[in-house]
């Protein structure tokens, strides 16, 4: 029987397919790390995170998902700076000593998407156009601000400053040539989850991106496709995300 060294896993609320864990399980077959494994955390609350760290004593890493990005920060012991100023968080290294266990926080959403969206020939110019408002849309606006481009965020329920899904013009959707979806609609397995958006403002100069990345063609990207624009789903993120937080908890790269 194989004795379990190092777990990681992955907390949220549902998970149902995980691209993490398949993704883990690879790397450690590929590189032959013996007696690893990442683990899928089915909480219904944030709260029992304290006893799945209690209660797993090889537990070294976290990665977190929708919905506890945010809620998860109060738990944390230390905030990598930069993820304090997105405000969200979605990788954690797990330092134990003795009895004493510090939890430290990180966000690798930034340069996973940083990294994926590269191959697309994007200048500050151009205007983007952010969908939804959780964690991960955080990261991305954070992300979008280093890269010098405006953008607007669009929501059922705005912030300030932000729009609805009705304000929307097909003047600003045409002009925003960057549509980002930072919601779950159109994941499986709701995928015929659509947003309410002015599909007839879409060109063949558009890029759409969108985080979800079961399936690999949302209907979001299907109408980007349509109109001859750019697409892009969310997986190479994930695997640039991925490779990030492992160097995290390990200092390893590769």
């Amino acid at each position: 029987m194989q004795l379990i060294q190092r777990t990681f896993g992955l907390i949220g609320y549902p998970l149902g397919h995980s691209f993490s864990a398949g993704h883990f399980a690879r790397k450690f077959e590929v590189e032959k790390l013996v007696g690893y494994q990442y683990l899928n955390f089915e909480i219904p609350s944030v709260e029992l995170l304290v006893s799945i760290i209690n209660q797993n004593s090889e537990l070294a890493g976290l990665n977190v998902t929708i919905p506890y990005k945010q809620s998860v920060l109060p738990y944390l012991d230390f905030i990598d700076p930069e993820a304090k100023t997105i405000g969200a968080v979605n990788t954690v290294k797990i330092i134990r000593s003795g009895e004493q266990i510090a939890l430290h926080g990180y966000n690798t959403d930034v340069t996973g998407f940083l990294r994926s969206i590269s191959v697309w020939p994007l200048n500050s110019g151009i205007r983007a156009l952010v969908f939804g408002t959780g964690g991960s849309s955080l990261a991305i606006r954070y992300a979008l601000a280093q890269l010098g481009i405006q953008f607007r965020v669009v929501s059922r329920n705005p912030e300030p400053g932000g729009l609805s899904y009705d304000n929307l013009t097909d003047s600003l959707a045409s002009e925003s040539r960057l549509w980002i979806n930072c919601t779950p609609v159109g994941m499986h397995p709701d995928v015929s989850g659509l947003l309410p958006l002015p599909w007839q403002a879409l060109t063949a100069n558009h890029y759409l991106y969108d985080l979800v990345y079961n399936p690999c063609v949302t209907g979001f990207l299907l109408k980007g496709l349509g109109a001859g624009a750019e697409t892009m789903n969310g997986r190479q993120m994930l695997v640039e995300q991925a490779e990030e937080s492992w160097r995290i908890w390990t200092g390893q790269t590769g």
